[in-house]
């Protein structure tokens, strides 16, 4: 059951997810309700996250223990490819993190691992929609959130970010606003 049958199991996963009682070191963490969105993506089957989230059954245990005591996770069996520059876009992230909440890394290293998807990145994070990365994004890395001043979509965004720190421009028109593929990277996702 794919798509938006799925929609009302989310819904009641998210909402029970946020109902249990967290951690008080996690309480007021504004990454429960992001993660909690995460989450029930994956159960829900969207997204592209592998199991754990990608951050290893020791890490997700203990994501659960903090943020949602006694939830118990069944996530789809899926495999992501790894991609080669994973801990490039790790490193970006870890580098413009807010340093305001432990979480941000767990964050930094979900959003790297969900790069590897072929959807909106939004979608690869089983998230319910785009604003809700964009919450993830000025929350966790508010440098690149200011840098994304144009509003591209996120996922090109990064790739443009690690590219730009090798110095390597892909693009094929000196700017942004005359290039012929303007519309791919910063139309409306669907």
């Amino acid at each position: 059951m794919n798509g938006p049958d799925r929609l009302p199991y989310r819904t009641t996963l998210f909402a029970g997810l946020l109902a249990s009682p967290a951690a008080a070191t996690v309480a007021g963490d504004p990454n429960r309700s992001l993660l909690a969105s995460m989450i029930a993506g994956q159960a829900a089957d969207t997204g592209c996250l592998p199991a754990h989230l990608g951050l290893g059954e020791a890490a997700f245990r203990d994501l659960l223990s903090e943020y949602f005591p006694g939830f118990e996770a069944s996530f789809p069996a899926r495999q992501i490819e790894s991609i080669p520059e994973w801990e490039d876009l790790l490193k970006l992230l870890i580098d413009h993190r807010a340093h305001e909440y432990p979480s941000e890394l767990l964050i930094a290293h979900i959003v790297a691992t969900a790069c590897a998807g072929r959807d909106h990145l939004w979608q690869d994070l089983g998230l319910l929609d785009r604003s809700e990365l964009s919450k993830l994004m000025w929350t966790n890395f508010p440098a690149l959130a200011r840098a994304n001043a144009g509003d591209m979509k996120w996922k090109k965004f990064l790739y443009r970010e690690i590219c730009s720190r090798e110095g390597i421009y892909v693009c094929p028109a000196p700017s942004c606003g005359v290039c012929t593929d303007f519309a791919k990277c910063f139309g409306p996702e669907n």
